[in-house]
């Protein structure tokens, strides 16, 4: 895809002087900044808002997948100017040039592209560098569905589009019922362990993946007083004897770990193993978690049923 020529630089706009909420932190917003983050309706969310009477962004950084998906699911593709590393949906983006990634965004490649919106993940090292060079930024954070349909709106919102966002949200959360309902009798309530990083990280009931399997109707192991993506060893595994196992293609088969031949979905057969492009979608709190949810429907559907 082509770029886009290079716009001229957004005007500053004086902004009232509301506090920056970013977990225990406190930031104050720029007066250059159009973009105001305040706190969000749900807990430990993020919530971002553009000041009344902003210009809808029309060049656009976006330095997380996730991010990258929401603009282009809301029809602003084509006013992505770069992209992170990893973005790679739709893939009309892959041409796009890459300008790092959330802990070594290239800020000197950000400023040559004159974004008029930055849109950046909580963890960028980036965001006080790029707002001290004059750049609007916009930090999202997801942790759960509400923060990745209120993500969705704060972005139609700031590429013009209000009510696009949400409108999004409702096709997801259909799809997640329909996908609910197409879910085999024998399948539900069934408890799954869904492995991340070759072992060093699982989903719990916690995580906006917790929320995907529950929505399909599924249990989880790993319970939610652990955080979002605890490290449990193996042994906490073994305890819980899961029905299900989903791991990624990479990590080893669980057949060949000490013990776990004893694991009645090792017994049974009824191992998800996802290849690396499954996990990615599977991976990012984004518009995309409905796909994610018909991936691991479509292999449980493959497996002996319970």
């Amino acid at each position: 895809m082509s770029q886009l020529p290079a716009p001229s630089l957004p005007r500053r706009l004086p902004l009232p002087s509301f506090p920056l909420f970013f977990s225990a932190k406190v930031f104050r917003v720029p007066r250059r900044s159009r973009w105001v983050l305040g706190a969000a309706a749900a807990a430990s969310s993020l919530w971002c808002a553009a000041a009344p009477g902003a210009a809808p962004a029309q060049a656009i950084v976006a330095l997380q997948p996730s991010l990258t998906e929401a603009v282009c699911v809301l029809g602003a593709c084509e006013r992505l100017l770069g992209i992170d590393r990893y973005s790679d949906w739709p893939e009309r983006v892959r041409a796009l040039p890459r300008v790092g990634g959330l802990a070594d965004a290239d800020v000197e490649a950000i400023v040559a592209l004159r974004p008029d919106l930055v849109l950046l993940g909580p963890r960028s090292r980036a965001a006080d560098r790029l707002q001290a060079l004059g750049l609007q930024v916009l930090v999202l954070e997801a942790k759960s569905h509400a923060d990745i349909r209120a993500n969705l709106e704060t972005v139609a919102r700031a590429v013009g589009r209000p009510g696009a966002g949400e409108a999004q949200w409702q096709r997801i959360d259909a799809r997640l019922q329909a996908l609910r309902a197409q879910l085999p009798p024998p399948w539900r309530g069934r408890r799954v362990y869904l492995e991340l990083h070759g072992g060093k990280a699982a989903a719990s009931e916690d995580s906006f993946i917790g929320e995907t399997l529950a929505r399909l109707g599924l249990a989880n192991v790993v319970p939610a007083r652990l955080g979002p993506f605890p490290k449990v060893s193996p042994e906490f595994v073994l305890r819980a004897d899961p029905d299900v196992l989903v791991v990624a293609a990479t990590s080893p088969a669980p057949a060949t770990r000490p013990g776990w031949q004893a694991l009645r979905a090792v017994r049974e057969q009824r191992v998800c193993v996802l290849p690396a492009a499954q996990l990615d979608v599977l991976l990012r709190a984004g518009p995309r978690i409905d796909e994610a949810a018909q991936q691991i429907l479509h292999c449980l559907q493959a497996l002996p049923t319970p």
